[in-house]
């Protein structure tokens, strides 16, 4: 399976601060690179594109100083940025994940990608229960119902990718998590810190 992380948004909810969203440093390492290394690790992806545009040179950069394969987009809206990596991509099916989840793990990915059934969906979707913000004291930035529980979008996701290029709609299936390393976003100063503190104990820790 080929995987897109998507870094070329603008970040706005970040604030103003110097540097770029996906290039916040978070155990040592810029979150960006979290999230390859994660996907790097899983014997199930063969190929990680990450999006970038205008708004992410130093991302760019530093992606391209790597040996990290990018493509440039707009960075104005969300699905056409999907539209124009889709496009450059030759998989079936696509593995998505934002760029600003530091905790994700090899392990929590091959569980996802494991949960997915090729010859009877054609979308998987991560949820994260919202007790896990909540014991995180993070505040989820989607939530949906689903059979009258609460859930967090974690931005994690497998589609059809020609399906997607097609504009078909795509059958919905839910993976749900209560894991924190889906849980886990970098959008705000606030969540950064908490991110860091995360990550800190689970250094204590090993």
């Amino acid at each position: 399976m080929q995987a897109l992380i998507n870094a070329g948004g603008k970040g706005t909810r970040m604030g103003a601060c110097g540097i770029e969203k996906p290039m916040h440093i978070i155990g040592g390492r810029p979150v960006i690179k979290c999230v390859v290394d994660a996907l790097s690790g899983s014997e199930n992806i063969d190929r990680i594109v990450v999006s970038v545009s205008n708004n992410t040179p130093e991302t760019e950069r530093y992606l391209k100083g790597i040996g990290v394969e990018t493509i440039r987009t707009s960075g104005e809206d969300f699905m056409e940025d999907v539209h124009e990596s889709f496009k450059v991509l030759d998989g079936e099916f696509v593995l998505m994940c934002p760029s600003d989840l530091p905790l994700i793990t090899t392990d929590e990915l091959d569980k996802f990608i494991t949960a997915f059934d090729t010859k009877k969906m054609e979308s998987l979707i991560a949820l994260v229960d919202k007790k896990a913000f909540e014991e995180l004291n993070i505040k989820p930035s989607y939530i949906r119902d689903r059979y009258g529980s609460d859930w967090a979008v974690s931005g994690v996701s497998i589609m059809d990718r020609k399906k997607t290029l097609n504009g078909d709609y795509l059958s919905e299936s839910f993976y749900e998590t209560h894991c924190r390393e889906f849980a886990v976003n970098v959008n705000t100063q606030e969540e950064l810190d908490q991110a860091r503190r995360i990550a800190g104990r689970i250094s204590t820790k090993a």
